[in-house]
């Protein structure tokens, strides 16, 4: 039992770690290394777990033994100028792979950035089978045994047949008096979200740029995953013209054209209509851009955006991450024309450092 009481404790260390890290791994990607579907495996310093060494008393320690004030310190083989040959010691700096669910995870996000839980709209339409216990049959294990119904139907029987001592009111099932719970397979509706991902992957879009969008989807993700039973994602990438593609794709995809962002709204909006109906979805969805679009694209745009994804979606958010080649005037020009539309969030990515405070922004609405 104490071997046990002592990892508990050490996975509590471990985890609070994590936690008071977690500003650094959600702005540098550390938690990006997944491991099955639904662990993250995580690179934390090694924590060594205390051991006690057995020695005769009296043999020295620190502060003991021979010695003047101002002698210098060292191990063996090593001069008062710390030079000496080459050590055979371990050096520092080991890290403990430990992995994490992604519900906790997202917990820790949800603490760290204190983000409002998100009320979902609409019905769903993924079902899943709950088990309900909801009627009663004859037979069954003694520990799903109805007592007040067995305890009834002794006393009936027991009234009915006259063995019923007033004076003595005994009441003693039989098998025939036993009842026991049974259950039905209930179908379960949950609530499900659909979340868009846009990239636009032309030439002045660099690969840290893509790597900074990789890991605030992946937190993202993770915090969605955590509000919603299910959850379906979509990404599609584009330059002057878009496509829908698979997450490997979208990261890693790099083009030399123009910039149309009106055809990644085309794209999303279709896929809207195909395949989420906004009455049972909870619809997200997330674009990033370096803010350079062509000529006067942005008419379009906005058209699509106004009319189709801002009342299709729960949130439409755009983060512009900088880029030394894109012009960076597509965000002023939302802001301009969408004013304070509250499904419209904004944020403007400057660096791997200014992720935090985007994921904050984007998801602190609790929509």
């Amino acid at each position: 039992m104490d071997i046990e009481r002592d990892q508990r404790r050490f996975k509590q260390i471990v985890r609070g770690r994590i936690r008071d890290n977690l500003r650094k791994y959600i702005t540098h990607g550390e938690m990006i290394g997944r491991k099955g579907r639904d662990l993250v495996s995580i690179p934390v310093p090694q924590l060594d777990v205390p051991r006690f060494k057995f020695g005769k008393n009296g043999s020295g320690g620190v502060g003991q033994g021979d010695g003047e004030v101002g002698d210098a310190l060292g191990k063996p083989g090593q001069g008062p100028d710390g030079a000496g040959g080459a050590g055979s010691d371990p050096g520092g700096g080991h890290y403990l792979e430990v992995e994490v669910s992604l519900d906790e995870l997202a917990q820790m996000l949800g603490d760290e950035l204190e983000l409002p839980r998100i009320k979902p709209k609409g019905a769903a339409s993924i079902e899943a089978e709950k088990t309900k216990y909801n009627s009663i049959r004859q037979t069954g294990p003694e520990s799903l045994r109805h007592l007040r119904r067995t305890y009834l139907r002794a006393l009936k029987r027991q009234i009915s047949t006259g063995s019923y001592e007033i004076e003595d009111p005994r009441v003693i099932p039989v098998r025939p008096d036993k009842q026991y719970r049974s259950w039905n397979d209930v179908p379960q509706p949950q609530v499900n979200a659909a979340v868009i991902y846009m990239m636009d992957v032309s030439g002045s879009m660099t690969d840290e740029q893509k790597e900074i969008v990789r890991t605030e989807a992946f937190w993202i993700d993770a915090w969605l995953g955590k509000q919603y039973k299910g959850v379906e994602k979509r990404y599609i990438i584009h330059d002057a013209v878009a496509k829908e593609v698979d997450e490997q794709t979208f990261y890693h995809t790099r083009e030399s054209g123009g910039t149309r962002i009106s055809s990644a709204y085309k794209t999303a909006a279709e896929i809207i209509d195909a395949s989420f109906p906004v009455a049972d979805w909870n619809i997200y969805c997330f674009q990033f851009s370096d803010g350079d679009n062509w000529g006067d694209d942005n008419r379009k745009a906005f058209e699509l955006l106004g009319e189709k994804l801002i009342p299709a979606s729960n949130l439409f958010c755009y983060g512009q991450v900088e880029s030394p080649y894109g012009s960076g005037d597509f965000i002023d020009a939302l802001e301009k024309h969408f004013g304070e539309n509250e499904k419209l969030v904004l944020s403007e990515i400057a660096d791997k450092d200014a992720i935090y405070e985007s994921i904050r922004k984007f998801l602190g609405k609790g929509k």
